[in-house]
């Protein structure tokens, strides 16, 4: 198997994992069941899923209020590092897409605050995890939602589709990031922006150190440096970009908000 393949094999085999424990715990939170990812989130530096884990991931990077008649599924799948929803800004009547959607969380939240005029999208390559989040949608009584089955490298959206963008500590679990951020500029429309929560190193910290730091599945190994995600998104036609980091998650690593825009269209003459 090509090394590409086999990192998003790994990937998938790990969500899934999570989704089926969620599922079969009937929605409890997986460090209280002793599941998968027993003490906490999956998407951890410990290079492995069901150790020691803490607020740095997870459920923990939200507001009480926020999460509030949130399906327990939902909660439970939580596996980010930050809170998208909140960071992109979201207004009524928005359309926005969530990369790597897992259980839902995301979508269901922005299907919130866009509200019946808005809309939210999923995309996740998962099956499990696609299962798991339409039925959290459904227990919800969302109706503004939908859940598409693709990679965040090949959305299956068609051009300037969406406003916003928005995605939880996923970008770095990637095989391909610049073709993550050419899809993010081209299912966004004129003026859209993007919201992202993801894991990012310090500008000295080499991709050789990331991988002592972490594994690949683990949210580490994969992750970009600043420079480097300032110079993709800068690279596919973002403007305004910015990273933000927000806590540190290992050595030289840290959560981080990735804010940037697509230009608006040139005015017709």
């Amino acid at each position: 198997m090509h090394e590409t393949e086999k990192i998003r094999a790994q990937v998938r085999d790990r969500y899934a994992r999570v989704a089926r424990a969620v599922e079969t715990d009937g929605g409890e939170l997986p460090s209280q069941t002793g599941g998968c990812c027993a003490g906490g989130s999956c998407c951890a530096p410990t290079g492995d899923v069901g150790t020691d884990v803490d607020e740095r991931f997870g459920i923990g990077l939200y507001a009480a209020g926020d999460v509030a008649g949130v399906p327990a599924g939902a909660l439970a799948a939580s596996l980010g590092c930050g809170n998208p929803t909140a960071v992109a800004d979201l207004h009524p009547g928005e359309r926005v897409l969530d990369l790597g959607s897992g259980g839902g969380i995301d979508v269901l939240l922005s299907a919130r605050r866009v509200g019946p005029a808005g809309f939210a999208y999923g995309v996740d390559m998962t099956n499990e995890m696609l299962a798991l989040a339409r039925d959290n949608a459904a227990k919800a009584g969302a109706d503004n939602v939908e859940f598409f089955k693709g990679t965040i490298e090949d959305v299956p959206l068609s051009d300037a589709t969406v406003d916003v963008v928005i995605s939880n500590c996923v970008i770095n679990l990637s095989v391909d990031k610049p073709k993550v951020l050419a899809e993010m500029f081209r299912v966004l429309v004129p003026g859209g922006r993007i919201g992202i929560s993801d894991v990012v190193a310090e500008d000295g910290v080499t991709p050789g150190e990331r991988a002592d730091r972490g594994s690949y599945v683990g949210c580490i190994a994969g992750a970009l440096s600043r420079r480097e995600y300032l110079d993709g998104l800068a690279s596919v036609g973002f403007v305004g970009a910015s990273v933000e980091f927000t806590h540190e998650v290992a050595l030289g690593m840290h959560g981080a908000i990735i804010k940037a825009i697509k230009p608006a269209a040139e005015a017709t003459q």
